[in-house]
């Protein structure tokens, strides 16, 4: 759907300007999931522009940095120290990973055990519908992995039960409304 406040044959400086994320400005937080505070999970959120897809909806800090209505994706980027990452969950859509700075290991889940690929920047990876799968930053100092999760609708993350066994243990869960309750930022 196009943004029907602007004409597109003549857009200036000054409204295209509405649609720029600026690296050095982006807003994110480290509590955007139920796992955010579980060890190897601790990690930086940046949701750019789209859907959203995080599980704190009430942090200011997690809505997308291009306020502008994207429809059918999302594009972000996690941020994260030498062994941190995303445990392992799923989504109804696909998703795709790309790093951007150091090495990151993607890994899923199969019948026989979790498989894994490091990726190094630039290297794309396409994760199926349903796979569970996480990634960790295998790098030295801080990382930063390209997300894009498709559309029209990924609802929210399925976590693999034993990540959600693990936030219990903590006092984390997450509501019938999909959000996370009992999150408090780690000391």
């Amino acid at each position: 759907m196009p943004n029907s406040s602007i004409d597109p044959e003549n857009v200036s400086i000054a409204e295209m300007e509405r649609f720029v994320a600026r690296f050095a400005t982006l807003r994110g937080s480290e509590e955007a999931f139920v796992d955010s505070n579980l060890p190897g999970a601790r990690r930086f959120k940046i949701n750019l522009v789209g859907m959203g897809v995080v599980e704190r909806e009430d942090l200011p800090d997690l809505k997308p940095n291009i306020p502008l209505p994207a429809h059918g994706f999302n594009l972000g980027m996690i941020q994260a120290e030498h062994g941190n990452g995303a445990s392992l969950h799923a989504h109804t859509t696909e998703e795709v990973f790309m790093p951007l700075i150091g090495p990151w290991a993607v890994f899923w889940m199969t019948k026989e055990g979790e498989k894994e690929i490091v990726l190094q920047p630039f290297d794309c990876i396409h994760v199926p519908t349903g796979v569970y799968r996480g990634f960790r930053y295998v790098g030295e100092g801080r990382g930063t992995l390209l997300t894009l999760i498709g559309g029209p609708d990924a609802g929210k993350v399925t976590w693999e039960p034993g990540v959600l066994e693990k936030a219990a243990a903590i006092g984390v869960s997450r509501g019938a409304d999909g959000q996370v309750h009992g999150l408090a930022k780690a000391g």
